[in-house]
């Protein structure tokens, strides 16, 4: 029954989150500026390009692109979980040794999630630019 009320707030939370515009078409966020979306949408397309151009097919670009933003978005990611398994291992895990298991495998897993998103674009850029001819 936990696991369900989990799941349900879990999705009522990612529903919430996100926003949507449906009949207007010159409606942005709030605080926003349209300037300032063109300029994002635009350094992306440059920086997308400039992977392309580094990797010269538009595929291992776009897939270079994706690892370097895996990798950015990770950190914070991954630092927030290690921060609520520390408390689940640290703090509710004094009085229960089943918790406190629970945090070290959730500190252990996030821990080697940061590690693998880390290396791996520097081993898809040691394999595209070393190894290929």
């Amino acid at each position: 029954m936990k696991k369900i009320v989990a799941c349900f707030f879990i999705a009522m939370a990612l529903f919430s989150m996100t926003v949507v515009y449906a009949n207007s078409e010159n409606q942005t966020l709030p605080g926003v500026n349209e300037g300032e979306i063109i300029e994002i949408k635009e350094n992306a397309e440059r920086e997308l390009q400039e992977y392309t151009e580094l990797y010269g097919n538009e595929s291992y670009g776009m897939t270079a692109y994706i690892l370097d933003k895996v990798r950015i978005y990770s950190i914070p990611f991954c630092f927030v979980g290690i921060a609520i398994s520390a408390i689940y291992q640290y703090v509710i895990g004094i009085r229960r040794l089943d918790v406190r298991d629970k945090g070290f495998g959730l500190i252990i897993a996030f821990i080697t999630i940061l590690v693998i998103c880390q290396i791996l674009p520097l081993i898809f850029a040691l394999v595209m630019r070393g190894w290929r001819s």
